[in-house]
């Protein structure tokens, strides 16, 4: 299936994109987003899509996981530097829905040992699930540091309500070439997952957190 945004084109946006945030000297690491708009969409009766993609290279500069897990795998995360908590720490929580929230607000994503992740509705309620952070699932011979680094380059397109939708492709911190790449290789994905392709897309855009929408397509 062809892409209809040339190279060259996605090229000199990512270029620009990046140069501007240089230009503005933020505080902090500003996130290139790839922001669609659908066309010939009923999203009450056509069939909602989703699917996830994990991309060649990392979108944030900071990824903050929690493995909520059992014994041996708390042990293993304490081992790598990554937070966790075991079932009794979710229990503490008494199914708050403002310390649930906090939780959720306070990392990017969650993995759950495969024993506990089928607790989590039980004890947490549906906190984790609607702020969009249900947990992956952590088998026990899984890499754990591996899931955590695939899981961070990973994305997710969604179809929901309406018919448009943003995700993170990339940053301004790694090299135009992987923006590159990360940003074709989800346009490509998401095309793929169209009922009718290309005639699908309505528009194309690229921004960083601050900046300008750049228009691809």
């Amino acid at each position: 299936m062809a892409s209809k945004v040339s190279g060259d084109v996605l090229r000199q946006t990512i270029v620009d994109v990046i140069k501007e945030s240089g230009d503005r000297k933020r505080k902090f690491t500003e996130t290139i987003e790839l922001q669609v708009g659908l066309k010939n969409y009923d999203t009450q009766k056509d069939k909602r899509f989703s699917g996830t993609l994990k991309l060649p290279y990392q979108t944030k500069t900071t990824f903050a996981v929690c493995i909520l897990g059992d014994s041996r795998h708390c042990e293993q995360a304490e081992k790598l530097g990554i937070d966790s908590m075991d079932v009794n720490a979710l229990k503490k929580l008494n199914k708050n829905k403002k310390l649930i929230k906090k939780l959720a607000k306070k990392y990017d994503a969650f993995m759950a040992t495969d024993t506990v992740i089928k607790q989590i509705p039980r004890i947490l309620g549906p906190g984790l699930n609607k702020a969009g952070k249900f947990p992956t699932i952590l088998g026990q011979n899984d890499d754990m540091r591996q899931k955590v680094e695939d899981l961070a380059r990973s994305i997710k397109f969604q179809l929901k309500k309406v018919l448009c939708m943003g995700v993170a492709v990339g940053n301004v911190s790694i090299a135009e070439s992987e923006n590159i790449a990360n940003t074709n290789m989800a346009i490509n994905f998401l095309v793929s997952l169209l009922k009718k392709n290309w005639q699908n897309v309505k528009s194309l855009h690229v921004k960083s957190t601050m900046g300008k929408p750049k228009r691809l397509f």
